[in-house]
């Protein structure tokens, strides 16, 4: 019963993945030209896709709004950095276990849309349930919103590497910042608008509909925005046999790439620090709340503010990282961060958390951008996903440790958290200036090889 079970399971993935459906052998040249006839439609459809999806975060914000719902049903810290570690880390953390698999599919779209409906999208419908059951079941609610969220967030991570190679195959290099850029601002710039009207029925409506309202907005804008990347065209690259014949060396490779390539080494440390050192971020809202016991519309325009600084991020990261490279967009984000948290510690009244909450929106924006991109330019088309893969889960890391670390100096003192996070953000600037090479005019090494990566 237990092999049938398998066998069928096995059938059933095969299918999702469509790792029977046969592949046209393609140069790439033919894949080049696929890509530039398709180009105009499949930016309409990851626009749409993109400026869906930004805008369905606005009313999930982990930054503002999630904090105020948990506010609701404890008080305790260990929600908040639970929150914040699922919010930081959760789309990092699996990207290296799935890469491998990731390398070796031919089509990268099944996974994204037949998975992805399973594992990122499906979820968020749990949440309106959620804040459904608050007043009669708090602590089932409490229950139901965190497993949906992490299985959001994992889910949405299992699928990241296809994604970003998907995205690869469909622009070239150099019009990726302002596909994702454009995409980003049109997006964040709609949820600014959603902030506003967040924050508006979380006034208008009674709780717990206004959080149900405001989570059932965000569960059918991330559905349309499936829907609009369900109908883009992906260049099939057809896998080559060594990539095909690499299962059982998927770590042996990931070991090779992080000895022997020292500036993604470099790169990989830079995004260490620049996760960790955003410890501080998971609990602006509440110190808002406890310092100065800001109200629920208070909230709301602080998402705004994040919003507006996140679109203005967005835009800039766009339009420089395509002519500057994301080493020096992902520099500004991290000086943006430095100010976000120094702003924090030393903020006299409330009203300076509309500038932090401003430079936090600016930080996150741009790193949105050139965060994702950028860790595409270090390797060949190949091995892609194993660089993703590497670079987002070691970055994850960084986000998994920040908020526990965090969690603990919040119950101390959050003028200590703020100031230690400007601290660790300032040295992640430090590395990223100093020690990183822009790899799109520094080159990429092949790690898999015995040179390394410096000139």
């Amino acid at each position: 019963m237990g092999l049938h079970l398998a066998g069928r399971s096995r059938q059933i993935m095969r299918l999702l993945l469509e790792i029977d459906k046969p592949i046209k052998p393609l140069s790439d040249e033919e894949l080049e030209v696929q890509a530039r006839q398709d180009y105009r439609w499949n930016f309409a459809m990851n626009l749409l896709d993109g400026a869906f999806f930004w805008f369905s975060l606005s009313f999930i914000s982990a930054t503002t709004i999630l904090p105020l719902f948990i506010s609701k049903l404890t008080t305790a810290p260990v929600w908040f950095a639970l929150l914040a570690m699922l919010s930081q880390a959760a789309w990092h953390l699996p990207q290296l276990f799935v890469a491998g698999p990731t390398e070796r599919l031919s089509r990268k779209k099944p996974v994204v849309i037949n998975l992805g409906f399973l594992t990122e999208r499906l979820p968020i419908w749990l949440l309106p349930i959620a804040a459904l059951l608050t007043v009669v079941h708090p602590v089932l609610a409490l229950v139901i919103f965190f497993v949906a969220y992490a299985w959001h967030g994992f889910g949405a991570g299992a699928i990241a590497p296809a994604w970003s190679d998907m995205i690869a195959r469909m622009f070239p290099v150099n019009r990726r910042g302002w596909f994702f850029g454009l995409s980003a601002f049109v997006g964040t710039g709609l949820g600014a608008v959603g902030a506003l009207v967040s924050g508006w029925m979380l006034i208008a409506f009674p709780y717990p509909q206004n959080f149900a309202y405001t989570f059932l907005v965000a569960a059918v804008a991330m559905t349309l925005s499936w829907a609009f990347l369900a109908c883009a065209r992906e260049p099939v690259r057809a896998v080559s046999q060594s990539v095909a014949r690499g299962g059982d060396q998927s770590w042996q490779k990931i070991k090779a790439i992080v000895r022997r390539d020292h500036n993604f080494r470099n790169y990989l440390g830079a995004r260490f620090l620049s996760n960790l050192g955003r410890m501080g971020s998971g609990f602006l809202t509440v110190a808002a709340l406890q310092r100065w016991a800001v109200g629920d519309a208070s909230v709301g325009l602080y998402t705004a503010a994040l919003l507006i600084g996140q679109t203005i991020g967005n835009l800039l990261a766009g339009v420089i990282a395509d002519r500057r490279g994301h080493k020096f967009t992902l520099e500004l984000a991290q000086a943006a961060g430095v100010l976000t948290f120094l702003f924090a510690w030393l903020a006299p009244s409330s009203v300076w958390f509309y500038a932090v909450f401003f430079l936090m929106g600016v930080a996150n924006g741009i790193s949105i951008v050139s965060g994702v991109l950028s860790v595409m330019e270090f390797s060949a088309a190949e091995h892609r996903p194993s660089y993703v893969g590497i670079g987002n889960t070691v970055s994850g890391i960084g986000s998994a440790i920040a908020p526990i670390i965090g969690g603990v100096l919040a119950l101390y003192n959050y003028n200590v958290l703020f100031a230690i996070s400007a601290a660790i953000s300032l040295a992640g600037w430090v590395v990223l200036r100093m020690g990183l090479h822009d790899p799109r005019e520094h080159g990429h090494a092949d790690a898999l090889c015995e040179r390394s990566a410096e000139p």
